[in-house]
């Protein structure tokens, strides 16, 4: 296998896993949900489109995320970011009142988790040498 994840590499994951992640929802009010949501907000080919766009991507990301971790993996993911957002708190650092804040941090920590999962094959490759068998090439 030649294609080799760097920095750059896993940033590119990144970013798009937290685009999907903040596209579908955040509570700045910019996002799909709000979006469909809004009492303005007439069903159209438009929603449509995009609402399959996103589904698409999320389908991509869970499914790579899962087929890459498993339930074990995405579990003890979540869990070991849940417990870094526990140290924050238990630092002072943020507030169990500060729902925005915890709202925001929930979604970059799905997004961090989805990019996880797409990069894990890479870095299987670099730590264990073994390659999947969707990696290798005809």
């Amino acid at each position: 296998m030649s294609q080799r994840l760097g920095f750059d590499g896993f940033l590119g994951r990144w970013i798009f896993a937290l685009l999907l992640v903040l596209g579908t929802y955040n509570p700045s009010g910019y996002s799909f949900v709000t979006w469909v949501l809004d009492e303005e907000t007439s069903f159209g080919p438009v929603i449509a489109i995009v609402g399959l766009i996103l589904l698409i991507g999320w389908i991509f990301c869970v499914r790579t995320t899962f087929n890459a971790l498993g339930w074990l993996g995405v579990t003890l993911g979540a869990a070991l970011f849940a417990a870094f957002i526990w140290l924050l708190v238990d630092v002072g650092w943020i507030s169990m009142e500060s729902t925005g804040v915890l709202t925001w941090l929930t979604l970059v920590v799905v997004s961090l988790i989805l990019a996880t999962g797409m990069a894990w094959s890479h870095v299987k490759l670099r730590i264990t040498g073994q390659v999947n068998v969707d990696d290798v090439d005809d």
